[in-house]
């Protein structure tokens, strides 16, 4: 249901302003689903109205990390089926596994993260003017909410979930709309040991991005998860200058955070993220979608004055041991991982 207000918002976040507009509320939640199996991810889409566009400019997160992993909104040209709800995990598997819950991937086509929550963190709120354009002749023509579910211990007794994000959105026309780059890696992590797992794009696009929060996120491996924009000297002999935008524990909420760094990243550029990995376990531990996997993610949120964010929504690399920073990509001055133990326990 919509809840229309006048209002004048005085933001207590990451982000100190005042923004006076109309401002709308809309609820995308599941639809009481029962999930059935662990490590499910399930699906819902909305369709967004095609003849106006709206500005995304806050999340308020309607969950729990005692029911929920971790949540996603997507933003899709087309849904991944045309169904309530749906499986689509990375994992799909044989449809006849599940048939309450078939699978098909979050997006069929123009696939792009909009937000991401997880253990606990609190609600979002974007800094003053800027906001995801959605519907109208944007490419974002539905948002899918994508719910993974790790355990199923508090649905065997027939309980339903309706966990989701309140969306805080105005019909305003705003200059400066916001996107969402993903950085990660595929790769494995040997042994009990700590390996470091990294990636790295060249900023392709004739654009002025200019980041204002970062989220991390890993399973039960990562230490600190970091991410950078470099910028290249193709001077011989001349190092290339590390920005770091931020870093954190992804043990702690993983929320969106303020960047370290008030900067601009242009054509040119590198795009870098790592994750320090602590394998305590006997066994390599493999890139995946279930908490006995793991992964590696730096999500950066920026925005663009006067143009659409940038068309490159996906930033991922092989991993350990096929890619490290230096191999291949000409980066040079690398940093220091800054997680350093000789203790595996």
């Amino acid at each position: 249901m919509l809840d229309i207000k006048w209002c004048c918002l005085l933001v207590f976040s990451i982000f100190s302003c005042v923004q006076c507009m109309k401002v709308d509320r809309y609820e995308i939640s599941m639809p009481n689903v029962r999930p059935n199996r662990p490590e499910l991810y399930i699906c819902t889409p909305v369709k967004v109205d095609p003849s106006n566009p709206y500005y995304i400019i806050g999340f308020e997160p309607n969950a729990t990390m005692h029911v929920v992993h971790h949540i996603i909104l997507y933003g899709c040209t087309e849904p991944g089926a045309s169904l309530p709800v749906w499986n689509c995990g990375e994992m799909f598997g044989d449809s006849t596994d599940n048939p309450e819950f078939q699978p098909y991937s979050p997006c069929a086509a123009g696939s792009q993260i909009i937000y991401a929550w997880a253990r606990d963190a609190p609600r979002l709120l974007l800094p003053e003017g800027v906001g995801f354009k959605v519907g109208g002749d944007t490419a974002v023509q539905y948002l899918v909410l994508q719910v993974h579910y790790a355990h199923i211990e508090g649905f065997r007794d027939g309980h339903t979930d309706a966990s989701g994000i309140t969306l805080q959105y105005t019909r305003r026309p705003l200059t400066k709309e916001a996107g969402v780059l993903l950085l990660g890696t595929g790769g494995k992590i040997p042994a009990l040991s700590v390996e470091n797992m990294e990636t790295s794009c060249i900023m392709t696009e004739n654009k002025e991005i200019h980041p204002f929060a970062y989220r991390t996120h890993t399973h039960a491996l990562g230490k600190e998860v970091q991410g950078y924009v470099v910028k290249k000297n193709n001077d011989v002999n001349k190092k290339d200058e590390w920005i770091l935008l931020g870093k954190r524990d992804p043990m702690k909420p993983q929320m969106f955070y303020e960047v370290d760094v008030n900067t601009t990243i242009h054509k040119g550029d590198v795009m870098a993220a790592r994750c320090v990995m602590k394998n305590y376990r006997s066994h390599e531990t493999y890139i995946g979608s279930t908490g006995k996997d793991e992964m590696c993610n730096f999500y950066l949120m920026y925005w663009v004055e006067n143009a659409p964010p940038l068309e490159t929504k996906y930033c991922f690399s092989e991993g350990p041991p096929n890619y490290y920073w230096g191999l291949g990509d000409n980066l040079n001055n690398i940093p220091d991982p800054g997680y350093v133990t000789n203790a595996l326990v």
